[in-house]
């Protein structure tokens, strides 16, 4: 009998995420399975905590991974902060934008919006003329909007959130890792992430970090988390303390791998790596603009790890990427929503981050468009 798993072949990840996962994550994926509540794996889990309290640059002591994807960290996010009729303002271009608004809206808050053109950033007079109208009990954005290659700046309109009663709540799935983020320092009351983007972690966990003033939202709530599974009053019961309450059986050997994956960034130093992204990023846009593409979001806007490039007229997007895929083991993205068949998505995330992958891409795209 043919074993599936015998048809994987290694790929280079250039798309939106996954990115590729370096030898000593998988090795610690690899290591033998104990308990979850095994002493051992207690201090891993403190480990852990310390270490994403570091990246994320905070204090926070509600600073922990999600059991799933970085989805389950935005749901664990809304469902604990939101209850029905809640005012909740999110900031929307793009879709991960629209997830969260999605979200809200089903658990029955609230909802306005501001929304602004895919490939362009949030507008911050706006979120502050929209804070004078109107009070909310959360301000929602995402920082680095994967399906357009948008770096939102989510600094500056932390300091305009700062001075209501609103909570700030921002999604760091694609940028955590790759450029800075600073809990602390912005005033981000709830913050959530995923492994398999600049982390170069496979995808399973969500690191997340929630204020002080979030917890006490959480700890007020009038109604029940309506999520039993991401309900944080009980998980932190698990990861918080001397004696550690049974919830739910954690990824034990994903958390192994998160632990690894933190100590190579560190290790590296979080500057260094967000120097090796911007640098690659500007050789990957230049060696583009040299083949004749052009970008989709203005420079000063642009992610380093993630490149939203026009597709040049003509082009059959499908086959083009196709053959990156089957003939140079190469994958990158489609464009979403408004943006399918226009751009393409090429990421330079964590471990894929590398010079020698910026130069292989750009030979398979020339010889790819020289044959279209």
């Amino acid at each position: 009998m043919n074993n599936l798993l015998d048809q994987i072949e290694p790929i280079l990840l250039m798309g939106p995420g996954p990115s590729n996962v370096p030898s000593a994550v998988y090795e610690a994926l690899a290591r033998p399975t104990i308990g979850h509540l095994d002493p051992v794996f207690i201090n891993i889990m403190d480990g852990v905590k310390e270490q994403l309290r570091t990246l994320f640059k905070t204090e926070n002591t509600l600073t922990l991974p999600i059991s799933g994807t970085g989805s389950a960290g935005m749901e664990a996010c809304f469902v604990n902060l939101v209850e029905p009729g809640d005012e909740v303002l999110i900031l929307i271009n793009g879709v991960f934008g629209q997830r969260m608004q999605d979200v809200a809206t089903r658990l029955r808050a609230q909802v306005d919006t501001l929304v602004y053109p895919w490939g362009t950033p949030v507008d911050p007079n706006d979120v502050r003329q929209k804070l004078k109208e109107k009070a909310y009990k959360i301000v929602a954005v995402v920082h680095a909007e994967t399906s357009t290659g948008v770096c939102n700046p989510v600094g500056i309109i932390g300091e305009i959130v700062k001075d209501t009663p609103a909570l700030y709540l921002v999604d760091a799935v694609t940028s955590f890792g790759g450029i800075e983020v600073d809990v602390d320092e912005w005033g981000i009351d709830a913050i959530y992430s995923g492994t398999q983007k600049c982390l170069s972690c496979p995808p399973g966990l969500a690191p997340a970090s929630f204020s002080d003033r979030a917890v006490e939202v959480i700890e007020k709530r009038k109604t029940k988390v309506p999520n039993w599974y991401l309900d944080l009053s009980l998980i932190i019961q698990y990861w918080e303390g001397a004696k550690r309450a049974y919830h739910h059986t954690a990824p034990i050997n994903m958390i192994y791998a998160l632990y690894q994956a933190l100590a190579l960034i560190l290790e590296e130093t979080p500057a260094a790596v967000y120097q090796r992204h911007m640098t690659n990023h500007l050789s990957l846009v230049e060696g583009l603009e040299r083949l004749g593409l052009e970008m989709l979001v203005a420079p000063e806007f642009r992610l380093p790890m993630l490149n939203a490039v026009k597709l040049p007229e003509g082009l059959n997007e499908g086959e083009a990427r196709k053959a990156l895929r089957m003939d140079h083991k190469i994958e990158i993205g489609a464009g979403l929503g408004p943006l399918a068949g226009k751009i393409w998505r090429i990421g330079l995330m964590g471990n894929t981050s590398r010079a020698e992958n910026v130069e292989r891409i750009l030979s398979a795209m020339d010889e790819i468009l020289l044959h279209d």
